[in-house]
């Protein structure tokens, strides 16, 4: 049948497109990321009594293709905890086993972290570097740092919400100079957007653990 790729809310629970919705009622099973989120999310809703089945970081290469197995026979949704499936996210994996085998897959657009914050920027970026990640390892980390440095133009970081305090920390460090945006629980009620040098952010940051996004300004 078919793979569908629901963009979920990033913060608000209404940031859900219409067709989003209905793809995912008329699913025949909808792959999760994490099932307890998932699932809150879906009963925030109505969507209730599914077949559900999880893609995460844990996943398998057996899980995988049971997985595309049932993209073979179902119409089957595939979602994050937040954002598009498929974007810095283990359902890549998936889509590119359905591709290798033909079946179809459709990705329907909504809420997004990354356009969200270039849209409150207010500069017009031409181009900017998506670094996403970095690493959890304390010495491969700085090596990441260092190397941006040398990166003039803008970058986009992003991390758990348990690394924001590390993160501004090495931005104080390895780029004190550069202005940033930093977005914080976007969309949520108690959503923060902060922009300046490092230091300007450590001092009006009010959350010690937030989900959260840093642009970069070019040089």
């Amino acid at each position: 049948m078919a793979l569908y790729l629901v963009a979920t809310p990033i913060g608000n629970k209404n940031d859900i497109s219409l067709r989003g919705l209905e793809v995912l009622k008329s699913a025949d099973a909808i792959i999760l990321e994490e099932r307890k989120e998932g699932t809150s999310f879906l009963r925030q809703h109505g969507i209730t009594g599914k077949e559900y089945h999880e893609l995460n970081e844990h996943s398998t290469k057996e899980d995988l293709k049971q997985l595309l197995e049932l993209c073979r026979d179902k119409k089957i949704a595939l979602i994050t905890d937040c954002g598009t499936p498929g974007f810095a996210d283990p359902g890549a994996d998936l889509v590119q086993l359905c591709r290798k085998e033909k079946i179809e897959i459709h990705s329907l657009p909504g809420a997004s972290s990354l356009m969200t914050l270039l849209s409150l920027s207010g500069v017009k970026l031409t181009e900017f570097v998506f670094r996403g990640f970095l690493s959890p390892e304390t010495e491969e980390r700085k090596k990441q740092w260092q190397e941006l440095k040398n990166e003039k133009r803008a970058l986009i970081i992003m991390d758990t919400p348990y690394r924001l305090e590390k993160t501004l920390s090495e931005l104080l460090t390895f780029l004190p100079e550069r202005k940033c945006l930093l977005g914080l629980n976007l969309t949520q009620e108690d959503e923060l957007i902060l922009e300046g040098s490092a230091k300007k952010l450590i001092e009006n940051n009010t959350h010690k653990k937030a989900e959260f996004m840093l642009l970069i300004y070019p040089v």
